[in-house]
C-alpha cells in the first residue's frame, strides 16, 4: 500500500499492534490475535498519518478491545496527518463501534488530527448519517482518498 506525500510515493510501514507503549500492550496484542475475539487489525504509519485496517466483527463482546485499538492507534498520529480507519473488511459494526469512533474523532480534533473512516458499505454511510456524525467522521471509499489533503485546504 502506498501513500502520496508531496508527489512522492512512500511505502507504508507496518506497526505490530503489540508494539504500542504502555503496560496493556501485550494484552491488546494477544486479544486481537485470539481467533475468538472476532476482530483483526493491522496498523500502518506513513509520515504523520496512521492507517488501521480492520476486519471481522465489532460488537459488545470486543468493544473494550476496539476502544483500546482505536485510542492507541490514534495516539500515534501526528498533526496534521490524518488518522484513517479502514473498515472495508468489517462484517459487522455494532453501535458501540460508532460511539468509540465519535469519541476518538473529538479527541483527534483537539490535537489537530482528522479521523477519517474508509468504507464502501452503504450501511456504514447510513448509520453515520442517521447518528448525525457526517461532519465529525468523514467517510471515504478508499484509503488513498482518505490520505489525500481535504479539497479546498
Amino acid at each position: 500500500m502506498t501513500a502520496h506525500d508531496d508527489g512522492k510515493r512512500q511505502k507504508m510501514n507496518t506497526v505490530a499492534v503489540g508494539s504500542f507503549p504502555g503496560p496493556a500492550s501485550a494484552r491488546l496484542s494477544s486479544q486481537l490475535s485470539d481467533p475468538h475475539s472476532g476482530l483483526r487489525a493491522v496498523t500502518q504509519c506513513t509520515g504523520s498519518a496512521v492507517v488501521v485496517q480492520v476486519g471481522g466483527d465489532i460488537d459488545a463482546s470486543n468493544a473494550t478491545i476496539w476502544q483500546r485499538l482505536v485510542s492507541r492507534s490514534a495516539a500515534i498520529a501526528i498533526a496534521p496527518g490524518p488518522f484513517v480507519i479502514d473498515v472495508r473488511e468489517i462484517d459487522f459494526m455494532g453501535s458501540c463501534a460508532y460511539a468509540v469512533l465519535a469519541q476518538e474523532a473529538v479527541r483527534c480534533r483537539r490535537r489537530g488530527v482528522s479521523l477519517r473512516l474508509v468504507s464502501s458499505q452503504p450501511i456504514v454511510a447510513r448509520t453515520i448519517a442517521a447518528c448525525g456524525l457526517r461532519r465529525l467522521i468523514p467517510l471515504y471509499t478508499t484509503v488513498e482518498t482518505a490520505l489525500s489533503p481535504p479539497s479546498g485546504g
